[in-house]
């Protein structure tokens, strides 16, 4: 798609947050771009403390083990965001990516799957300047009632492996003219965390891997941040402009951390709850009917689609 015409993204590198504030966060940029008031936006982020983030349809049930996730000082958060399960360790560990565009940024914008490969295509760009021999792979069809509990146990349309293996796991929601797609680049891995939260798993290691143990070192957070944004720009030939949050996207940002993602109505529940929306909160994302994931076909106002 390089040569389309494409919009200048800002691009925020964000420090380490807990789970609700980086949930809230996404979702508040998403609001501010489609609202009109704020760019699309390519962000990196990381997790303090860890947390599990759930997918927006997933039961909190025994494939989760959230009570050995709290002994160990692991957060839990849901995500506005279909799909599995992920344990974020950390910045030494993992880089978070989000996107949140709307349909007239790029060329495909209005598409899932061509939105997903999109992404998927600098992605891979980025890694493969990291050295990581990373393939994309086809569209292929999933089946909620199968969905594993562990992200990285099976690999969706476009995300990316190496030699078979899941590198990296994204989801996306849409959301009338606009889309939040996030996802996770696994430096690193703790194993016997992951065996510890995901106990029901036959072994969550099984099916991904890691830069770490793709080229024999750990890239670091910075490292890794810099390769995927000149993923980008060579992908798709798009401007980065590095930029910071406006006035409202932060206080955004602080009423959807504490009355939105912060909440065990939210976290906890199924389907979870989110509290009526405020006037200037209008628009924010909602659950929809296309509860769970692995639904290629976005319903109306809003879609999703996960790995």
């Amino acid at each position: 798609m390089r040569g389309q015409a494409v919009t200048a993204f800002r691009l925020l590198v964000t420090q380490p947050l807990d789970g609700a504030a980086n949930m809230a966060l996404d979702e508040a940029l998403l609001t501010s771009r489609l609202g009109g008031g704020g760019p699309p936006t390519l962000r990196f982020f990381a997790w303090r403390p860890p947390a599990i983030s759930l997918g927006y349809g997933q039961p909190l049930d025994g494939r989760v083990d959230h009570a050995a996730a709290a002994a160990l000082g692991i957060g839990l958060v849901r995500r506005p965001t279909g799909g599995s399960a992920i344990l974020h360790e950390g910045p030494d560990l993992e880089v978070t990516y989000s996107v949140t565009a709307a349909a007239e940024d790029f060329a495909g914008a209005d598409d899932l799957l061509a939105t997903y490969r999109w992404i998927g295509a600098a992605l891979e760009a980025g890694l493969r300047r990291l050295g990581a021999p990373v393939e994309m792979v086809p569209v292929r069809p999933s089946d909620p009632a199968v969905m594993p509990a562990f992200c990285f146990a099976r690999t969706g349309s476009y995300e990316l492996e190496v030699d078979g293996r899941k590198l990296v796991g994204s989801a996306q929601r849409r959301q009338g003219a606009g889309f939040l797609q996030h996802g996770s680049v696994m430096l690193g891995a703790a194993p016997e965390r992951l065996r510890q939260v995901f106990p029901r798993e036959r072994d969550p290691l099984a099916g991904m891997t890691t830069l770490e143990a793709v080229l024999g070192r750990r890239p670091s957070f910075d490292e890794t941040a810099e390769a995927l944004a000149e993923g980008f720009r060579a992908a798709h030939g798009i401007e980065l402009r590095p930029g910071g949050l406006s006035e409202q996207e932060s206080k955004l940002l602080d009423s959807l951390t504490q009355d939105k993602y912060a909440t065990d109505g939210w976290t906890r529940g199924h389907p979870p709850l989110t509290p009526a929306l405020s006037p200037e909160r209008r628009g924010s994302l909602q659950p929809s009917p296309l509860e769970g994931s692995g639904s290629l076909n976005p319903s109306p106002p809003m879609g999703e689609r996960a790995g």
